[in-house]
């Protein structure tokens, strides 16, 4: 039986070029309370549909035809700041990891998802949280200290903006809990490391988005790689 959709619940775009696949997942969403208020077949559908429907998360699949799904996030994300997108993918890709979340992602899924992941993730990134799985983490953080944190250049008409990188705005405390994200720790993880409420860890990371212009952890993650706060051999 299919779930009353909660009014407090994300609104989810499913966007993949098999129709098993959306399919599966809209059965799964609704049957959580979810409303998926569409779906696309390629990434032109989807940019036409995030603009049309504006979701509040969207489910993009990263190799689809007309245009991949890494620059439809760019372009919604464009149009749509406030819009939430999680890659699918069948891989764990290294070569895409550090692209989608340039492109503004908030995370990634693999397409083997259990239902109950699923449902977890889309409501995590639409509370504004980053959905990073440790060998990402480890692999992003290999990745900036091996090379040039630059991204590859990109023929996006809309580039994502360069973050402010002037950590000398934030506190001791927001750097420690900054270089703490970076290591993929969550809310509650910060709050039992630190021995602190969440609340106050929230409040922390909200005047760390502020002060760095940051408009996600997925964002802050990468500023922890890129300034150095987080290097390969760094606990997890």
């Amino acid at each position: 039986m299919t779930a009353i959709p909660d009014a407090r619940a994300p609104r989810v775009l499913i966007v993949d070029d098999q129709s098993l696949v959306r399919t599966g997942f809209r059965m799964i969403l609704a049957a959580n309370g979810i409303e998926v208020v569409g779906e696309a077949a390629d990434g032109v559908e989807a940019v036409t549909s995030a603009r049309e429907l504006r979701p509040d998360v969207i489910l993009m699949d990263i190799r689809m035809p007309s245009m991949d799904g890494l620059e439809a996030a760019r372009r919604v994300l464009a149009q749509d700041p406030d819009c939430r997108v999680l890659m699918l993918t069948t891989f764990d890709l290294d070569r895409y990891v550090y692209d989608a979340l340039a492109a503004g992602a908030s995370g990634f899924l693999l397409k083997d998802v259990t239902p109950e992941h699923l449902v977890a993730s889309v409501r995590l990134v639409n509370k504004g949280d980053a959905l990073l799985a440790p060998s990402i983490t480890r692999r992003l953080v290999e990745k900036f200290a091996a090379a040039d944190t630059k991204p590859a250049p990109t023929s996006s008409p809309n580039p994502t903006p360069a973050v402010h990188r002037d950590l000398a705005t934030l506190t001791p405390r927001e750097l420690e809990i900054l270089t703490l994200m970076g290591r993929g720790r969550s809310n509650t993880e910060l709050a039992e490391t630190l021995t602190l409420s969440e609340a106050t860890v929230k409040t922390h990371v909200a005047h760390i988005f502020a002060k760095l212009a940051l408009r996600d952890r997925a964002q802050a993650v990468v500023v922890a790689y890129e300034t150095g706060l987080v290097a390969p051999g760094d606990g997890d």
